[in-house]
C-alpha cells in the first residue's frame, strides 16, 4: 500500500490521541472538531468536501450484494469483484 498524506474523517474521528497518532506515522488528518471543544481545530475545508465522493462510492458499492456481504473469502476474489463491480458502476 502507497503511504497516505491525509486522512479525511468526519467528526467521530476527532480525538487528540488519534490525531497525535497519525502525524507520528506523517499523515495529515483532516477531521474537523467536534462542538463540544473549546478550541477550534484548523482543517482544508476544501479537501473535507471531497469526501462525500468516496461515501458515496462505498454506498453504490454496497448496492452490490455480493461486496456487501462479502461472500468471497479469497482477497483475490474480493478485490475482483469489487473491480467487476466498479467497473460496472462507472459505465451506467
Amino acid at each position: 500500500m502507497p503511504k497516505a498524506q491525509w486522512l479525511l474523517g468526519d467528526r467521530g474521528y476527532d480525538a487528540d490521541w488519534f490525531r497525535d497518532a497519525l502525524q507520528a506515522k506523517g499523515i495529515q488528518p483532516c477531521i474537523p472538531g467536534r462542538r463540544s471543544r473549546n478550541e477550534p481545530i484548523r482543517y482544508d475545508k476544501r479537501r473535507y468536501r471531497r469526501r462525500s465522493r468516496i461515501e458515496i462510492m462505498f454506498g453504490r458499492l454496497k448496492d452490490w450484494r455480493r461486496v456487501a456481504t462479502r461472500y468471497d473469502r479469497c482477497p483475490t476474489a474480493f478485490f475482483s469483484a469489487i473491480a467487476l463491480a466498479a467497473t460496472v458502476i462507472f459505465w451506467l
